[in-house]
């Protein structure tokens, strides 16, 4: 088990390939949110959010226009899963080669504490200022 140090070093390993990631490839997100909690982490180049109404078909059709490859970030809660799933194979039907490595690197480094990309900001400014690593419940009985 990683001690809050050693998962704050992997955790800023894991950004920094994605914001080198993002220089080339889009990043694609569930929500607005999404967009704006890797905005406060510095990735702020070509992440795509697919809120926009359009339907996961309609989605990857236009991203397959634009590029060749992308990176999926979807949360690690059972839609975003669902979610990560779908694009992967539709994008794939289309000829896009799909990176979900680094969603699976974050995951294993995150699925004990936070569940989504919004929650990462905090969470990582938290291991950052507070050497314990984040607060957690106790159970006193």
């Amino acid at each position: 088990m990683l001690s809050p140090k050693e998962r704050l070093e992997e955790l800023e390993k894991v950004l920094t390939e994605l914001e080198e990631l993002s220089e080339k490839l889009p990043i694609i997100v569930e929500g607005n949110k999404d967009v704006s909690a890797l905005r406060r982490l510095g990735i702020t180049k070509n992440v795509v959010s697919l809120s926009k109404g359009d339907s996961v078909l309609t989605f990857c059709e236009r991203v397959s226009r634009k590029s060749r490859e992308v990176v999926i970030l979807t949360d690690w809660d059972r839609k975003g899963g669902h979610l990560a799933r779908m694009l992967k194979e539709t994008l794939e039907i289309s000829g896009v080669a799909v990176n979900d490595r680094v969603r699976t690197q974050l995951v294993v480094l995150l699925k004990k504490d936070i569940k989504d990309i919004e929650s990462m900001p905090t969470f990582i400014e938290r291991l950052r200022y507070h050497p314990l690593g984040p607060a957690r419940k106790v159970n006193v009985d």
